[in-house]
């Protein structure tokens, strides 16, 4: 090789070698001090694809473990609900039987009859009571609730809460007092005399003249208001429009009509029968109230059996977001963590080669001084 000044080939080749110990010297540093293998997508393109993609899915997975308690939350709110409901259904029923002995009197009916209507109105309060989160639960309004329970956008990534069967307030409305509903064609035109009956109580009430009501609800207010009436019967309006009176007493109420013609009312059709209504009159209507309050039981009983299958599903779907959860981060920690051992010992090699290239470079620059000799 020549002897030339103006270019030194030896320390240009020492320069290019020294930077490449300098870059991977660089990079053995990024990785150490970040404990990542990858720490930009020079690095590993397909790696830094692969690991985005598993962080997105691990990220989900730790989301929708949150989705899973929430749902255990929800089945377990409505659970402990429902376990209040069989409670009263208990105590209900045992007012039945207590009602199905002729030794009872009338007023010791009357009083099982007043428990046992103060149990199905909380039956309803309890029904239209129950929220998660200002969503209720068992007034059959809720439908089914989804719960994502997965990463993906598919229906495996969920689960279905159907809470459509355990509606407090549905039981309650088929153990409430026996009833009838009115139609009301025109409340401008209810006036005068109207009778009810329960089979063995009858009640007239007289109401203001033609004109005097504007709204069912009013026809239902002024006969609330009248103190006959509120002692054996019980006036609403459902959402039909219709007056709707129930008994507080049992039996089948009937009404609109009157004996003479001169002293009926106006205004109010013949009632139609509500079927349903628990009848403690009696020793055969307290019977056939066990059984209807055993019908409703085993309502409450199976909605809540589904609640607990619905509560292990989500417990079990947590223990496998869990295991995915660590399956998946052990995978990406695979990809972009750094082996520290190995890359030391990457760090440790580029560390010695930048110190020699170093002192080579400067042994390469001084070797033009020698031409000096040549000139001397």
């Amino acid at each position: 090789m020549a002897f030339t000044i103006n270019t030194n080939l030896d320390a240009l080749n020492t320069y290019r070698n020294l930077t490449n110990t300098q870059n991977s010297l660089s990079s053995s540093l990024a990785k150490l001090s970040s404990g990542l293998r990858i720490n930009n997508a020079g690095d590993d393109a397909a790696g830094l694809t692969i690991a985005t993609a598993l962080g997105s899915q691990v990220s989900g997975l730790q989301q929708a473990s949150r989705n899973a308690q929430d749902g255990t939350s929800v089945v377990q709110t409505a659970d402990g609900a429902l376990g209040q409901a069989q409670s009263l259904l208990g105590r209900l029923r045992d007012l039945a039987v207590q009602a199905a002995n002729d030794s009872n009197s009338t007023s010791a009916r009357a009083a099982i009859t007043t428990e046992a209507t103060s149990i199905t109105a909380e039956l309803t309060r309890l029904g239209n009571s129950v929220n998660f989160n200002g969503k209720n639960l068992l007034d059959g309004s809720a439908g089914t609730l989804n719960f994502q329970v997965g990463a993906d956008g598919n229906s495996q990534s969920q689960i279905g809460v159907n809470l459509s069967s355990a509606n407090l307030v549905q039981v309650a409305s088929n153990l409430g007092n026996a009833g009838a509903s009115f139609d009301v064609t025109s409340p401008t035109t209810v006036a005068g005399a109207q009778k009810f009956t329960n089979g063995t109580t009858d009640v007239s009430v007289t109401l203001g003249a033609a004109g005097t009501y504007k709204t069912v609800q009013s026809v239902a207010d002024a006969l609330n208001g009248d103190s006959n009436f509120a002692s054996t019967f019980s006036a609403s309006v459902n959402g039909n429009n219709q007056l709707v009176v129930t008994s507080l007493t049992g039996g089948t109420v009937t009404g609109g009509t009157h004996t003479t013609a001169a002293a009926a009312g106006t205004g109010i059709s013949t009632g139609t029968a509500i079927t349903g209504g628990l009848d403690f009159s009696s020793a055969s209507g307290a019977q056939a109230a066990i059984t209807a309050i055993d019908g409703q039981i085993q309502v409450v009983s199976t909605a809540r059996s589904n609640i607990g299958a619905l509560e292990n599903r989500f417990a079990s779907a947590v223990s496998t977001i869990s295991t995915s959860i660590t399956n998946l981060t052990a995978a990406k920690s695979r990809i972009t963590d750094v082996d520290m051992a190995s890359e030391m010992v990457n760090y440790s090699r580029a560390n010695i080669l930048s110190q020699s290239g170093t002192a080579m470079l400067a042994q390469a620059n001084s070797l033009p001084q020698l031409a000096l000799k040549l000139l001397g």
